[in-house]
């Protein structure tokens, strides 16, 4: 390893399979070390982790990372957003943690949003309509299915405010994170009382919400990590918004992000407030604003699709009227958190590859069209898409997304833009810049640039007949 320009950071990305670490230099936005170790999810009717799994794959990454961990001067944690973690008296999990893809909370999302007002009061209050992600759901379920688990709770925290209490022995959260949780007010950046209250949930079990900027905490003497005693910890935040600094994002600039959900979003100088529940009215976090619309099946739904016909899943073939939904764990845009995968148009002469291809379009298609609900008048609509996420790189993900938007796509060379946002995060308490215009000086948006083709109207009109034909069946689910 050559001598670093500038102090080391680490940024971390705590995602819902894996947790990975990047050692960095500030100066430079040089990767000097990495890290990486999974955690498992449950299966079946919920999705479910348990976050000691998380702080023991955060040891193993950074241990991997080596000494240059140790001598790091400042680290952020970045992870997934709105799981429910609850803990006991002594800080430990006094269950499994809900995850963000959990939506047995839908009938309590339902029930919350008809009884605090409807759908303007929420967007107005919160700026999101909760779904069956949103956190307040999950412990409006909690409550009516495992009373005895909400008895026991002492701290209520999310998957990135876990991890960093484990490291500072604070409870703190940031505005981007806590903007998903449902109980958080846009309006006044403060928790909800009257939305607590409902819920039964007690403000104090909740963590402080750090400034943008301000320090967290330091790392704690006793600890089980490479760090130094009183290595600064900067206040984290969720996994989109910690992208959002990974690309130095100035607003308006959109962002389609695929991975095991699918995102869109841009940085906005107006809170948003969508009425409909499209897209969540999230704060970023460094002082802005970050619509982002969400869903729930994108890549690991299309590649199960593929492994279910024997294909590699670049082996895509030109549709001929085929039409793929694949909403295999129920959907979030639209929000259908009953839904399963519906497959329509099959003849005796469609081929595998026009299925898979179907899938990919039908991942794509949802996110699209929320695109431009997404931006303000302000967005520049003829920039290219910034493509991103374990997908990006993939050539039948960049082709359907340039097909399907008739737009450039963008896709930036730098990896790992969660813990990129993150270090560069850490970076900003260190010097006192705002974390996007680091990133902006490490380059991290920089990559080639795909030319925009023909929109592909008929796929596009093709597939929003059978989503609007098929709702009933959508809605009402297998069960």
């Amino acid at each position: 390893m050559s001598a670093a320009e500038g102090p080391l950071v680490v940024g971390v990305d705590t995602s819902t399979q894996s947790t990975k670490a990047l050692v960095v230099d500030a100066a430079t936005g040089r990767i000097v070390a990495s890290g990486q170790a999974p955690h498992t999810v449950s299966s079946g009717a919920g999705r479910e982790s348990d976050p000691r799994q998380w702080w023991e794959a955060l040891c193993e990454a950074l241990h991997q990372c080596g000494d240059a961990a140790h001598e790091a001067a400042a680290v952020s944690i970045g992870g997934q957003q709105h799981g429910l973690v609850t803990l006991d008296e002594r800080g430990e999990p006094v269950r499994p943690a809900l995850l963000w893809n959990d939506v047995r909370s839908a009938p309590q999302a339902r029930r919350l949003i008809e009884e605090l007002g409807g759908p303007k009061a929420w967007a107005e209050r919160t700026g999101s309509v909760p779904g069956a992600s949103f956190t307040v759901t999950k412990w409006a379920w909690l409550a009516e299915h495992e009373p005895e688990a909400v008895r026991a709770t002492k701290a209520v925290r999310l998957p990135h405010d876990y991890l960093t209490e484990r490291l500072t022995g604070q409870g703190t959260t940031d505005r981007g994170d806590a903007s998903g949780t449902g109980w958080w007010a846009a309006g006044t950046e403060s928790y909800d009382q009257e939305t607590l209250a409902h819920v039964g949930l007690d403000p104090a079990l909740l963590p402080r919400v750090v400034r943008p900027g301000e320090v967290a905490g330091t790392v704690r003497g006793s600890h089980e990590l490479p760090f130094s005693k009183g290595t600064l910890v900067a206040p984290g935040t969720g996994d989109n918004a910690a992208a959002s600094l990974g690309l130095g994002l100035r607003p308006g600039t959109p962002v389609l992000s695929l991975g095991t959900s699918g995102t869109v979003y841009a940085v906005s100088r107006r809170r948003p407030a969508d009425p409909t529940g499209t897209v969540a009215g999230f704060a970023d976090a460094h002082g802005d604003w970050l619509p982002l619309a969400c869903t729930l099946n994108c890549t690991l739904a299309v590649d199960r699709v593929a492994a279910l016909l024997g294909l590699d899943r670049e082996a895509v073939e030109p549709v001929t009227g085929v039409t793929l939904l694949p909403y295999l764990d129920g959907e979030r845009t639209p929000n259908l958190p009953n839904a399963s995968g519906l497959l329509h148009g099959l003849r005796h002469d469609t081929t595998g590859g026009q299925v898979l291809q179907a899938a990919y379009d039908g991942a794509v298609h949802s996110l699209l069209g929320a695109l431009d609900l997404v931006l303000d008048e302000d967005a520049d609509r003829s920039a290219p898409l910034l493509l991103i996420g374990g997908g990006a790189r993939g050539a039948a993900w960049q082709q359907t997304v340039r097909r399907l938007s008739g737009r450039a796509v963008q896709v930036p060379e730098a990896k790992e833009l969660v813990a990129l946002g993150a270090a560069a995060q850490a970076a900003g308490v260190l010097t006192g810049e705002d974390p996007a215009a680091v990133a902006r000086r490490w380059n991290t948006a920089a990559g080639p640039v795909l030319d925009a083709v023909e929109r592909d109207e008929e796929t596009l009109a093709r597939i929003a007949g059978v989503l609007s034909d098929a709702a009933p069946l959508l809605e009402r689910g297998t069960d």
